[in-house]
């Protein structure tokens, strides 16, 4: 695959992540599984999906690997699918009994909270690109 795939992937993940974190600070109040994650909102995930579609179209227009339309799915998927590696990889720490997932970055809750996201959605990022 091109290297603009992977940094397009990697620019939605961080988009999503980022975007989710700051509408759910600023709008959140519904939560979206207040017993593994607590701190996420339904309107923090649907602000990391809004403004990763917003990335998907700047990423088509400047990278010109796939379609907009492909980029689009694959903002969808980096959403649904990294969000579900954040709340798998919360599941775990709760039942751990643990705040962080390590040391290598303390007060950012260790390295796998830094990479959930990615390391979740890239088996569906990788599938879909196979199917197109």
């Amino acid at each position: 695959y091109k290297p603009q795939i992977l940094l397009g992937s990697f620019i939605l993940v961080w988009t999503n992540d980022s975007f989710a974190y700051l509408v759910g600070r600023t709008l959140g109040k519904q939560k979206l599984f207040p017993r593994i994650s607590p701190n996420k909102t339904v309107e923090g995930f649907l602000g990391g999906l809004f403004f990763s579609c917003v990335a998907s179209y700047f990423i088509a227009e400047y990278s010109g690997s796939l379609s907009f339309n492909n980029w689009l799915i694959l903002a969808i998927i980096v959403s649904v699918f990294g969000t579900l590696g954040d709340l798998v990889e919360s599941k775990f720490k709760r039942q751990a009994g643990v705040k962080d997932s390590g040391i290598i970055m303390p007060g950012h809750g260790g390295l796998l909270d830094r990479l959930d996201s990615i390391i979740f959605a890239t088996p569906f990022i990788y599938l879909f690109l196979r199917l197109i």
